[in-house]
């Protein structure tokens, strides 16, 4: 599960737009605005969230789930491969 407060904290780490990840998932941009404005956890059906995820995971980054260790304790979003984000941003 990734909450649309993760996935903007995503997006903002790497320095992608919301049509840019739309093009990295091969989803549509109105799906990505769809669920970044979502009250709590993104909705969808499991093909488009397996999507995201998968492009979110391209770029670098690692979601922290609930009850998952990290400092806070709390649901998060981490950098853990800064060359696939440069590279996805065509940086490299």
């Amino acid at each position: 599960m990734i909450t649309a407060a993760q996935l903007r904290a995503a997006r903002a780490l790497v320095g992608v737009d919301q049509r840019k990840l739309a093009e990295l998932s091969g989803l549509s941009l109105p799906t990505i605005q769809r669920m970044e404005t979502s009250e709590d956890v993104v909705r969808g059906n499991v093909d488009s969230l397996t999507k995201l995820i998968a492009a979110l995971e391209s770029l670098g980054l690692e979601l922290i789930n609930e009850g998952a260790i990290s400092h806070g304790g709390g649901r998060g979003v981490r950098l853990k491969n800064a060359s696939a984000a440069r590279s996805a941003r065509g940086e490299e």
